[in-house]
């Protein structure tokens, strides 16, 4: 369920949330359309199973959250 994209997916939602993004609506957006997006892709890194999918959607919430709570 938690892999190497596991953890790029915290640091980038981050570094999203950390220097250029406040909304979590827009967050949110961006997270899911990744995820969805990722369903169609044809590359390897793009075949996960569903709940590594909802793996990742809780690692870009908590990157999110920390590059957030790191502003201030």
């Amino acid at each position: 369920m938690i892999n190497f994209y596991s953890i790029i997916h915290l640091i980038q939602y981050f570094l999203l949330g950390r220097y250029w993004l406040n909304s979590w609506i827009i967050f949110f957006l961006i997270s899911l359309g990744w995820e969805l997006l990722e369903l169609i892709l044809p590359f390897q890194f793009a075949i996960e199973t569903i709940a590594n999918k909802f793996a990742d959607i809780v690692f870009n919430c908590i990157g999110f959250y920390l590059g957030n709570l790191s502003k201030v």
